[in-house]
């Protein structure tokens, strides 16, 4: 005969508790999961119908950066101020329509040619080419249907201390005027030091040009922030590129010595905005091309920038040659932005890390011509701090 020894009631009292315990923490873990470091959603619809999708990038510290697919867009970055408290630094839009018409460029991978070509005409190798013009007579980032204006592939990725996505397009021979089909990508990586990393890539089955770069809007004062006149911006530079009528480079390399474009020693990007000098005027403030000092390839400090409000800090480094400081003179309050926000004059400032303006018809300037069996590979480093 089996003997059955029945467990005493306090047995059966812990079990039960150890089971509901087991149950809540199960329960509270389900309803409260760690965010996601990287994911991929929809975000909207493009007017013809085709989906757009939203890659979403955290680190530890609570810095966010959201970015779509169509153009590669970022379409904002949250970073914490002196006290901890996050806030979003750059200027964008809650849908994608704004995106698809007469937009800034906000957040956007511009190509293939960032920045001006004058006339949309240059020549390799003796063989001409007309671009699309959409800058008055000139062409200007890319064109009417630029990078911006595209659908790339997304892949994201996660690794132990980093999360990012790599965006590919493929931009078809003779689109918008360019030679040769190029394939392009771009890799964004957010790291746990704060550093949102910016890879490009791109090659090309003929002898064509190729200039990336990317165009947020910072206002570090946070997303309730009216202008970037306050804004305290260092420019690693001793020379800049003067411009035409239609800012278009000159040629010259010119000395910031005594300039309002000197900004070797912080400075606020207000205090000579608005001078009487002729480059200001021509540029409605500043939309110029600084010629950064280096010495040999690899990363160079380009800029730093500062909000003394919030204490955020940016600071970027970069390969390029390069940096296109603008300051938002073309905004006008027409473009309503995230929250109803609406952007006026001077509401935020771009770094675009660069080869230099209409390089292609500037011989004396740093190449921008790609050929078969080339790679094209820069990148630039932002990094979000506070003090």
């Amino acid at each position: 005969m089996t003997n059955h020894v029945r467990p005493s009631l306090f047995v059966l009292l812990l079990a039960s508790l150890a089971a509901g315990c087991s149950r809540e923490a199960t329960s509270a873990g389900m309803q409260n999961p760690p965010p996601a470091k990287v994911t991929q959603t929809p975000f909207d619809r493009l007017p013809d119908g085709r989906p757009v999708d939203l890659v979403t990038l955290r680190n530890d510290a609570g810095v966010e950066v959201r970015i779509m697919t169509y153009g590669a867009t970022v379409l904002s970055i949250r970073t914490p101020d002196r006290t901890g408290a996050l806030d979003d630094i750059v200027l964008g839009v809650d849908t994608v329509l704004p995106y698809t018409g007469a937009s800034p460029y906000m957040g956007a991978i511009v190509g293939r040619y960032g920045n001006r070509i004058a006339k949309g005409r240059f020549a390799i190798d003796g063989a001409a080419f007309t671009l699309a013009t959409n800058n008055g007579p000139n062409h200007l980032h890319g064109g009417v249907v630029g990078f911006d204006k595209r659908i790339w592939t997304s892949e994201p990725f996660s690794n132990a201390n980093t999360v990012g996505v790599t965006f590919s397009y493929l931009s078809a021979d003779g689109e918008e005027g360019y030679p040769g089909a190029l394939k392009s990508s771009v890799t964004y990586t957010l790291t746990e030091k704060n550093q949102l990393i910016i890879d490009y890539h791109a090659t090309t089955d003929k002898p064509t040009v190729v200039n990336l770069t990317h165009h947020s809007y910072f206002n570090l004062a946070g997303s309730k922030a009216t202008d970037v006149l306050g804004t305290v911006l260092t420019i690693n530079a001793d020379r800049y590129t003067p411009v035409d009528s239609g800012l278009i480079p000159t040629g010259e390399l010119a000395p910031v010595t005594g300039t309002p474009f000197d900004f070797r020693t912080p400075t606020a990007i207000g205090a000579r905005i608005d001078s009487a000098d002729a480059q200001i005027k021509l540029g409605n403030g500043y939309d110029h091309n600084w010629v950064l000092n280096r010495q040999g390839a690899g990363l160079v400090m380009a800029a730093m920038a500062s909000d003394p409000l919030t204490g955020r800090t940016l600071e970027v480094q970069t390969t390029e040659p390069g940096l296109q400081f603008y300051t938002g003179n073309f905004l006008d309050g027409s473009l309503t932005g995230k929250g109803g926000r609406v952007y006026g004059r001077r509401a935020g400032f771009c770094l675009e890390t660069q080869h230099y303006p209409d390089s292609p018809n500037h011989p004396a300037f740093p190449t921008t011509t790609l050929r078969p069996g080339e790679v094209y590979k820069t990148q630039t480093v932002f990094t979000f701090g506070a003090k």
